[in-house]
């Protein structure tokens, strides 16, 4: 993957009012021929501002169906790569480049490479949140959307599962058919989400209904109704009659459930699920990056090859794209 360095900081890009950057935003996305995407977890200013918002799963597919010569992708690095090796031919912003997934960096290629020798029977799964390296490595990846689909559709019967033990974990209960091999990466937002967090808030909130993400802790999801990624939390909302919801996910999502549910209550069970990268990009990191082009994420040669095989592979299994079959596999 190719990086350039990183450059100073604008400040007085920083000090202009929302609304002229938003301004400012919309009239080089227009000039640039940009698509703008947004995950969930991002600021709403962005999510306002994107042209397609959502789940890691989603914005792949975004990524792949973006009409433009430019995608900025407000999110974290691993995104940002992911739709360079889906989309060679098109130039792949983001907007901050310090803004990087905690998790995947819990995973090295060659750590993997290390385990892969330990189970040289299993099939290896990577979780979206990895690498372009690890995911290389990989035989499959998913999402928080398809994991447990993912690791079904496979023949083998041991699945090394990387890099998330939580959602692994999960996964494992789906699926006790196979033998599951877990890394020990976790993801720290989710993992500062304890048991007594939602004791707390279930006893504060009797009455509301408890969404969890597949990342948290175990024992935080023996109290989840529903355990879902961040687009599946959109759809469980829509469909149930409650009112009043617990969100065990990171704070962004909030808003995305707000605009969506208006009348609804939504509730933060711990204010410690906030990510601190997915909130460093802002209105200014985006103008900035619009105006510079900067900066590039590029990931090419044999790495971003192999790591489309295994993103291919999964995406077959949304049936909304042709591509390669998991048959084989």
């Amino acid at each position: 993957m190719v990086r350039p360095l990183l450059a100073a900081s604008d400040p007085e890009l920083a000090s202009l009012p929302a609304e002229v950057l938003r301004a400012r935003a919309l009239a080089l996305k227009r000039s640039r021929n940009a698509y703008i995407i947004a995950h969930n977890y991002q600021r709403g200013e962005l999510q306002d501002l994107a042209d397609a918002t959502g789940d890691s799963l989603a914005l792949a597919q975004a990524a792949i169906r973006a009409d433009a010569p430019v995608v900025v992708f407000c999110g974290v690095d691993f995104m940002a790569e992911t739709a360079s090796i889906l989309n060679p031919e098109k130039t792949i912003l983001l907007p901050e480049l310090n803004a990087g997934c905690p998790m995947a960096g819990m995973l090295t290629a060659d750590q993997l490479r290390a385990k892969m020798a330990e189970h040289p029977d299993a099939a290896v799964v990577a979780y979206v949140n990895s690498s372009a390296e690890v995911k290389a490595l990989s035989t499959i990846c998913c999402t928080s959307a398809n994991a447990v689909r993912v690791v079904r559709s496979l023949p083998h019967r041991r699945v090394l599962f990387v890099p998330d033990r939580n959602l692994g974990a999960y996964v494992q209960s789906q699926v006790p058919e196979k033998e599951i091999v877990l890394w020990e990466g976790f993801c720290p937002t989710h993992q500062r989400f304890k048991e007594e967090d939602i004791v707390r808030a279930e006893q504060q909130h009797p009455d509301a209904e408890f969404i969890a993400h597949p990342e948290c802790r175990p024992e935080v999801l023996t109290h989840a109704r529903h355990i879902t990624s961040t687009s599946g939390m959109l759809d469980v909302v829509a469909r149930s009659p409650a009112s009043r919801f617990i969100i065990g996910t990171e704070d962004g999502m909030l808003y995305k459930l707000r605009q969506a549910h208006p009348t609804k209550e939504f509730i933060l069970p711990t204010p410690r699920l906030v990510c601190p990268t997915m909130k460093m990009t802002k209105l200014a990191s985006l103008v900035r990056s619009l105006e510079r082009m900067e900066y590039e994420i590029t990931v090419t040669g044999e790495i971003a090859a192999r790591a489309k095989e295994a993103l291919d592979r999964m995406l077959a299994l949304t049936r909304e794209s042709p591509m390669v079959a998991i048959a084989g596999y």
